[in-house]
């Protein structure tokens, strides 16, 4: 992997199927199509598109999984508006991914987003729309369902699709869209019953189904609500509530730089700002920005969930630091450092950032605040300057220690972005059937296990700041791992897949506070854990449908995994197991890990020292 000029490591964060479509439908919409993407771009989008068919026609959630309908229906749609045929695709892949539409149920089986971008492209009725109403931000601040209150990601979805919802906008209904209106149905476009269509879902879409009590609310907001907001002068109340979306969504797009938090929140920013005024400085800037999450591979173009610099430069830069190399290549620790430093967040948000639902970021680094990112200056700030250069301020560290402090939950845990602001049962109103755990911020055994990581050394390098507060913080946060640990011995991660990633994080906390295999049962049982998911030939190798299915998967034919056998090896030294590497290196998999498992031990003496 190269470095760049500015100090990271480029690289690729895709894999979802569900993030490129969506480019393409709000481009068609906004008639920008060929002034964002040029041929070359159209070529290699629809070259990435038929890459990840599935062989029954369909397309997954992500590259690896099965059939979905909204995965098939948006990828399907998206060819079309790039100018692909009725019958094209090798194959007779259009054809078939028809026939899989069709077959399950037609795009009124769609779930909740994709009902919601065809009712934005014309090819589905907004009547057949679960609402969004805007008028929730109008709630009392104090509500737990307040968007304000709400996962920042699942705010910044619901924002612009409730300013969407609330003008009932659609897209120009053109030729293309009157044929796909056709394609699509099973039944004439003009007799659907929208009003079933609302809560009609193709069983390969429901991982997350629907409690009772989300089918009550959203059946009075539809037939009650809805038809009182739209009369007036109860229509006052929602242009009131659109207009003060309108402006969450301008102060979201000016402190991102209209990069906005992500790829989805991006598009749907986008597009609503296009809509208040396809004229607006704000539309330029949009526009502007899309480039910044284009990724070209080998099977294709992609639209990136966002960019990993900071997060890749962490991992690439502590390799590094454990392998005794560093002052064979200085410039690029330099780079890197420049890299790190220029990175931090300086300031707030701007204005009265609590007003609009912020929490300080002074001091925290993005992709992420609690993770890799901050260590990586607190280990460089280790090396002398004559390997990188002018180090940070001492202040810097300040402000990410002081941000990480407020923080903290009263469990001892941490998240990945804000504070936890509301109950956990306010889950259940997860609109979303693919998603679980989108609506309340929570926290994280990767996030708390960085934290203490970074708090420790921090404590090490400046005792005299906020000492005792940072001590009781670590205790909280250690309390919090071993609380979270599973009967089998193991950790749920969230970040990696999935059961080996969060041992791994937890470990690693649990080492950096002075826990070992001798006198911490905790460590003891995650050891028993890991050797006993270690396979034959001495790697591991761990399946996403771990994290659905909650249960820990091999990977089919029951193969190993590079990175996962470096996670679980990098746990097992780290708990005071390395002899387990004499299995290991004894198969032709673990020869391969030898050098480098011996730099890592070498690394995690070092660190307990």
């Amino acid at each position: 992997m190269m470095q760049s000029h500015n100090g990271f490591w480029p690289a690729e964060n895709a894999g979802p199927l569900f993030f490129l479509p969506p480019l393409i439908i709000v481009l068609y919409v906004m008639e920008a199509t060929d002034k964002v993407l040029g041929p070359e771009h159209k070529k290699e989008i629809i070259r990435y598109t038929y890459n990840h068919q599935n062989e029954d026609g369909g397309w997954g959630f992500h590259i690896l999984g099965p059939s979905t309908m909204f995965s098939t229906a948006l990828n399907y749609i998206a060819l079309r508006l790039l100018g692909q045929g009725f019958d094209d695709g090798d194959e007779g892949a259009m054809a078939r991914a028809r026939k899989w539409i069709l077959n399950h149920g037609g795009l009124v089986a769609v779930p909740s987003w994709g009902k919601f971008w065809g009712a934005v492209l014309g090819l589905y009725e907004w009547s057949g729309c679960n609402p969004v109403p805007p008028e929730a931000l109008l709630l009392p601040r104090a509500s737990p369902v307040h968007p304000g209150n709400l996962l920042c990601y699942c705010r910044m979805v619901y924002l612009p699709m409730a300013y969407l919802y609330g003008k009932r906008f659609v897209g120009p209904i053109t030729d293309l869209v009157q044929s796909l209106r056709k394609e699509l149905y099973n039944e004439p476009y003009d007799q659907i019953n929208w009003n079933r269509a609302r809560n009609t879902l193709a069983k390969e879409d429901v991982y997350y189904p629907h409690p009772l009590v989300q089918d009550i609310a959203w059946g009075f907001l539809h037939h009650v609500a809805e038809p009182i907001t739209n009369c007036w002068p109860f229509s006052k109340l929602r242009e009131k509530a659109l207009k003060l979306t309108m402006e969450h969504i301008h102060y979201e797009d000016e402190n991102s730089r209209y990069f906005s938090i992500g790829c989805v929140e991006k598009l749907l920013c986008m597009l609503t700002v296009w809509v208040e005024d396809p004229n607006s400085e704000a539309n330029k800037f949009h526009l502007a920005r899309i480039p910044d999450y284009l990724w070209v591979a080998e099977d294709g173009l992609k639209f990136q969930s966002f960019g990993s610099q900071a997060w890749d430069a962490n991992f690439a830069i502590q390799a590094y630091l454990a392998s005794d190399l560093i002052e064979e290549y200085i410039p690029t620790i330099r780079r890197v450092h420049d890299f790190v430093k220029a990175s931090q967040v300086r300031q707030n948000p701007s204005g009265d950032f609590t007003k609009m639902f912020r929490h300080i970021s002074k001091g925290g680094w993005t992709f992420s605040t609690l993770d890799h990112g901050w260590q990586v200056s607190l280990l460089l700030s280790l090396m002398p300057p004559e390997l990188v250069g002018e180090k940070m301020e001492a202040e810097r560290f300040y402000d990410a220690v002081n941000l990480l402090l407020s923080l903290q939950s009263k469990n001892g845990g941490f998240p990945a972005w804000e504070s936890q602001r509301t109950f956990s049962w306010v889950e259940n109103f997860n609109p979303t059937e693919f998603f679980e755990g989108t609506f309340v911020e929570r926290e994280y055994v990767e996030c708390t296990s960085s934290a203490i990581r970074g708090l420790r050394l921090f404590r090490r390098l400046y005792p005299g700041h906020r000492g005792k507060e940072i001590d009781i913080c670590i205790s909280k946060g250690i309390q919090y791992i071993e609380d979270q640990q599973l009967p089998d011995g193991s950790w749920h991660g969230c970040w990696g897949i999935c059961f080996t990633y969060g041992t791994w994080f937890a470990v690693a906390g649990l080492v950096a506070y002075g826990k070992s295999h001798k006198n911490s049962p905790a460590l003891r049982k995650a050891c028993q854990f890991l050797l006993s998911k270690q396979l034959p030939n001495g790697g591991w190798g761990e399946s996403y449908l771990s994290s659905q299915n909650k249960v820990y998967t091999n990977l089919e034919d029951d193969r190993a995994n590079l990175v996962q056998t470096a996670w679980a090896l990098l746990a097992l030294i780290g708990a005071g197991q390395g002899q387990v590497l004499r299995r290991a290196s004894g198969s032709g998999f673990g020869m391969g890990l030898r050098v480098g498992v011996e730099v890592d031990v070498r690394f995690w003496e070092r660190g307990r020292g």
